[in-house]
């Protein structure tokens, strides 16, 4: 191997020019390291489900059209993937079966049947599923199992049951107690549930953040019906802290009919509109970045999952 040493001011001229260079260069080229990239906008992709003849439940894509994954079990207790590959439903005899198409399996059995509210809930990776064990109390056990059945344990006690929801990190569920009193959130590391401060009376819980700090629900006023437990086509979303109870702004106008987090912490609100509905994307900061139109056929449908 060659090598050359430098002398004094050749070395001295040549950091001159490496830190002049640098200085001169734009801001993004010197981004520390670890900052991830700007989000990709959504196309588009979305699950929704129509309380049409059937109970259809289709994955839509743009370019693509609607693909149908199955159709609402008559339990009322389903769940799509965040894939948007699959589904998760529970059947009369309390088996958890999960799959697509003419394909499902399985997965688990004893599980609460009959009540439309105990949904299960795929983990953020779209590879096991959560759903609540059957018993006598109002506060249910939760268990976990991986799609190919295995892997099955129990995630804790919480009275939180219905129409659970998983943050992206996969370290809570969120659902709200059967008898509308409120949201509670299990840690599913420690077995542990909290109430959520500030939600007296909610019938949903739509989404969780990525980390878990806040939850988006239904809440309902003293004298509102609780509802059969199915999930809504349509509700006017509150974003909650849930250790503060304080309600996050959601700075988007119109009526608004649903609201997901993504895995990136952005918030998509749905709106309704005549003809079409709108998602519109907010930033960590509440700054409005993206707006797109669903489809036409699904403005009447309700919508499970975003998917892209």
């Amino acid at each position: 191997m060659n090598t050359r040493l430098l002398s004094a001011a050749a070395l001295f001229t040549a950091l001159t020019a490496t830190l002049t260079a640098a200085l001169a260069a734009p801001a993004a080229a010197a981004a520390p390291a670890g900052t991830s990239a700007r989000p990709k906008p959504l196309i588009g992709v979305a699950v929704y489900l129509s309380y049409g003849k059937g109970f259809p439940i289709s994955r839509y894509e743009p370019g693509k059209g609607f693909t149908k994954l199955g159709a609402m079990p008559m339990t009322g207790q389903f769940s799509a993937s965040p894939d948007g590959r699959k589904l998760a439903w529970i059947t009369d005899r309390g088996y958890v079966r999960v799959g697509s198409g003419s394909t499902a399996a399985t997965v688990a059995r004893g599980a609460a049947a009959g009540f439309p509210c105990a949904t299960p809930v795929w983990s953020p990776d779209s590879r096991r599923v959560a759903y609540v064990k059957k018993g006598n109390s109002d506060a249910g056990s939760v268990s976990v199992v991986g799609t190919d059945g295995r892997g099955g344990r129990k995630a804790g006690t919480t009275l939180g049951v219905c129409h659970l929801a998983w943050s992206a990190d996969g370290r809570y569920l969120a659902g709200y107690a059967g008898t509308t009193e409120g949201v509670y959130r299990l840690d599913v590391r420690t077995g542990k549930a909290v109430k959520v401060k500030g939600v007296g009376l909610a019938n949903h819980v739509q989404s969780l953040s990525p980390d878990g700090t806040k939850v988006v629900v239904a809440p309902l006023s003293r004298n509102a019906p609780g509802g059969d437990g199915s999930w809504p086509g349509g509700f006017r979303p509150a974003v909650v802290d849930v250790v503060t109870g304080k309600k996050a702004a959601i700075p988007v106008k119109g009526s608004l009919i649903g609201a997901f987090y993504l895995r990136d912490g952005r918030l998509v609100v749905r709106v309704a509109g005549r003809a079409a509905n709108t998602l519109v994307v907010l930033d960590k900061n509440g700054r409005q970045v993206q707006r797109l139109t669903e489809p036409a056929a699904a403005r009447r449908q309700a919508l499970l999952q975003i998917v892209r």
